[in-house]
């Protein structure tokens, strides 16, 4: 089972009990650029001397929780998480449409 988080608080107290952060990434799209949302989980991507500059891993960016979720709520987006209370993966998520017919929760 699984429920559809909209709220900003929700989605960060959800994020942040899983250990997570917010990161983004700007990419190429025609003669614009496309955001792109994505969620790090754990100290990994934290200590990566990696994390900082141009080369950044897989170019995503942490950025500040204002930003990600300004960003989440001009995309018109909601998470998708597991609300699955018998310990699988808390770290499961999708970032969805929040009018998608499909995510009817």
């Amino acid at each position: 089972m699984s429920r559809i988080l909209v709220k900003a608080e929700d989605i960060r107290q959800w994020v942040e009990a899983c250990g997570g952060y917010p990161v983004m990434m700007d990419v190429p799209d025609g003669t614009r650029s496309r955001t792109l949302l994505q969620l790090t989980f754990g100290q990994h991507f934290l200590n990566a001397d990696e994390n900082e500059g141009p080369d950044r891993p897989y170019g995503y960016e942490l950025v500040s929780w204002d930003e990600w979720l300004a960003e989440l709520e001009k995309q018109n987006l909601a998470l998708q998480v597991s609300d699955d209370p018998s310990g699988g993966n808390e770290q499961e998520y999708r970032i969805i449409g929040r009018h998608d017919d499909r995510n009817t929760a």
